[in-house]
């Protein structure tokens, strides 16, 4: 500002002066002709500088700045400032983009990014050897118009998907499954994210594949011993033995508790590995609840004070056999770890917000506060010892765990040594029916 004001008085000062010296040397007519040649002259040397401006603003970025004085020098100075803050901002954000871009590269799954007509923007190498494509070749391009399944288009068309990973096989790399998660990206872009699920799929189907042949093996064999060791035990009403019943009856039970281990063996695996099924039947709390109390009925066999409430809602939205399995599984916990003459009670009650709870609580032996934890862990038992006589597998709260889980419940447990226990399954207000 200063030197545009120091340039203006000058040049007040220089038209003055020359009127004054035209005055003097040719009078009136003298004065105006030195005041016209000033001011053009400062007319023409701003307008050279303006047209200096402009072939520079047409230069190559990076060109210095014409060099000039005074008030231009200032204007060519504070352009020059602009330029190399300019630059530096450049600089740092090809940088960032370089570093993000590294980042995406080192990552173990494909990245893509999608600009707002859905066409590839930048995509990784990984993205390219999931997706069969490659980018040097397919940048630029619609995704849709590379990966033409539909229910890949369908996908990113319902934004309620989003959050939601789908499960693709696409013609462009046959054999591959691929996990795709779509994420709302800058200035409306998609972010994809690409995984290859192929080696675990496979690990998950020899899983299953594995535990089915073991159970299978395992079960023929132990359901013809149990067979000949019923017969026998029948035989024995004739030609009684004291010490071949005991034998036999030992012999029985162990083989009725592998059968039972095989039997939660694959129930769980079959929770684990499978596809949730569609988990909309409507089921009848009455009835489920007269069902789970009758089985624990014959499992007491009057050795417990045994107690229904079913004050809840009228009904679920599940399966009804798993969720009859998990409710036995905790009924049948109390009765096992309950000692003779002690109280088991089954409630059926509303939870807030419209919600539904099952608790089952016993007045038994009751578990330590650090083993809490640990409770639904595949094979974890508090007492060893107590846990085979009292005949569980390990496995009964895993499957409970896994059912809940389908079923968007939790499972809640508040027990302490010596003082009993209380699980309850509490399910959110969509499964239940008032």
């Amino acid at each position: 500002m200063n030197a545009v004001l120091s340039e203006l008085l000058t040049a007040i000062v220089l038209a003055a002066l020359a009127a004054l010296a035209g005055w003097f040397a040719a009078g009136e007519l003298g004065a105006e002709l030195m005041t016209l040649a000033t001011v053009a002259f400062f007319f023409l040397r701003q307008l050279w500088m303006v047209l200096r401006l402009i072939r520079w603003a047409g230069c190559p970025l990076g060109t210095p700045t014409p060099s000039a004085s005074g008030a231009w020098g200032a204007v060519f100075e504070a352009l020059h400032r602009r330029a190399r803050l300019a630059r530096a901002e450049r600089e740092q954000a090809t940088e960032e983009l370089a570093r993000f871009r590294r980042a995406a590269e080192a990552l173990p799954d494909g990245v893509m990014i999608l600009d707002g007509r859905r066409s590839i923007e930048w995509m990784n190498l990984h993205a390219e050897v999931c997706l069969g494509l490659k980018a040097s070749v397919d940048t630029g391009s619609r995704i849709t118009h590379l990966l033409r399944e539909p229910e890949f288009r369908d996908y990113l068309d319902n934004p309620d998907h989003r959050g939601v990973p789908l499960e693709l096989h696409t013609q462009r790399n046959p054999g591959r499954n691929l996990q795709i998660q779509a994420a709302p990206f800058a200035a409306g872009r998609t972010l994809l994210l690409v995984r290859d699920v192929t080696q675990l799929q496979k690990l998950a189907t020899m899983r299953r594949d594995f535990v089915a042949n073991v159970s299978h093996e395992l079960k023929t064999p132990l359901t013809v011993t149990l067979g000949f060791v019923e017969t026998a035990l029948d035989a024995l009403h004739d030609t009684p033995s004291q010490e071949l019943a005991q034998y036999l009856q030992t012999a029985a039970e162990q083989a009725r508790r592998m059968q039972q281990l095989i039997d939660d063996l694959l129930t769980l695996s079959a929770l684990e590995t499978d596809s949730p099924p569609p988990l909309d039947d409507p089921i009848e709390a009455a009835a489920l609840l007269a069902d789970v109390f009758q089985e624990i009925q014959v499992l007491s066999a009057g050795r417990h004070r045994l107690t229904l409430e079913n004050q809840g809602p009228r009904g679920l939205l599940g399966s009804a056999r798993e969720l009859r399995s998990a409710f036995a599984n905790l009924a049948g916990n109390a009765v096992r770890y309950t000692p003779e003459g002690g109280e088991i009670v089954l409630r059926w009650s509303a939870e807030g917000e419209a919600g539904g709870r099952f608790s089952v609580r016993d007045s038994g032996i009751g578990i330590a506060r650090q083993h809490l934890p640990r409770l639904t862990e595949r094979f974890y038992r508090v007492d060893r010892g107590r846990s085979r006589e009292a005949g569980g597998t390990g496995l009964g709260l895993a499957i409970v765990k896994h059912v809940l889980e389908r079923h968007q419940a939790v499972l809640q447990i508040d027990s302490e040594a010596g003082r009993g226990s209380t699980f309850s399954a509490v399910f959110p207000p969509h499964r239940v029916q008032s």
